[in-house]
């Protein structure tokens, strides 16, 4: 059977229709399907996405896409169509779940060591490029330099290993762990290697959007505010804190996140069963 795979643009909280039928189904589908009841009627799909602006033809299509990638099973009853997760997705949706609430910013007990990969990659070789770029940087990596990725998260090597194996060049390729000696400015090299500015612009615009209160449509605002957040631990590689900007925006919005997902859960989840039953 073929395993389906999630794009990283998909996963980050990609701004589409299915990106935001996987934050729903993940937010309120999966607690549900743990007590053997997690299903989405299309009624109710079509009900939640009206009030984000999408129209019903685009969610519908939303809905069969993401079937026909393997993350949905449909059940007709009558004229009437239900949807289950299917356990790849139950599984992804469980990970990303874990990878969304426990992002909270800077590790406050770094020990001074890195991860560093040297990796020779041929000019010609396109697609190892590509894979080491995109999946390095999704991990959190930072570049110094061409073939050079460092990570301030030495627990992250197994996945740095696989990374080199999917690109075909783990033959020719070193992974350290250790601690700078002394020599240039660990701030320079940071900002070498992330551009943290731009990741902090994110921030602030995410607190923007999100220090109003009491929305109007609890069940929406709760969507857009955990699709929002969901592109920060993609986006953000979550360095210690002594290595971060004297204010950093990425605080005061972990917290807003948390405030917020615990201000308006119960409501939306309410209005959430709501459709649901209506079927």
């Amino acid at each position: 059977m073929t395993v389906p795979t999630l794009s990283r643009r998909q996963a980050a909280g990609a701004p589409s229709a299915r990106g935001l039928l996987l934050t729903l189904l993940g937010e309120f589908v999966l607690p549900g399907d743990t007590a053997g009841n997690g299903t989405a009627w299309t009624s109710a799909v079509l009900a939640t996405f009206g009030r984000l602006g999408i129209e019903e033809k685009t969610t519908r299509q939303a809905l069969m896409r993401t079937a026909a990638a393997g993350w949905l099973e449909a059940e007709k009853l009558g004229r009437r169509t239900r949807w289950r997760l299917t356990g790849s997705a139950r599984q992804m949706l469980t990970d990303g779940a874990r990878r969304i609430y426990s992002f909270t910013g800077p590790d406050p007990d770094w020990d001074g060591h890195w991860l560093l990969i040297a990796a020779r990659i041929p000019e010609s070789d396109r697609r190892a490029r590509h894979v080491v770029r995109t999946r390095l940087s999704w991990a959190g990596f930072g570049s110094l330099g061409p073939g050079l990725w460092i990570s301030p998260h030495p627990d992250r090597t197994s996945e740095a290993v696989g990374v080199l194996r999917e690109a075909g060049i783990a033959d020719d390729a070193h992974v350290f762990t250790a601690r700078r000696s002394g020599l240039g400015d660990e701030r320079v090299m940071v900002a070498t290697a992330w551009d943290l500015t731009a990741i902090e612009e994110q921030y602030e615009q995410f607190i923007e959007e999100f220090r109003p209160q009491a929305p109007e449509d609890v069940l929406g605002r709760q969507i857009e505010l955990v699709h929002a957040w969901r592109r920060f631990p993609a986006l953000d590689p979550a360095l210690p804190r002594e290595l971060l900007p004297g204010r950093w925006s990425g605080l005061e919005a972990a917290r807003l996140f948390s405030e917020r997902h615990r201000q308006w859960s119960a409501a939306a989840g309410q209005e959430w069963q709501r459709l649901n039953d209506i079927g």
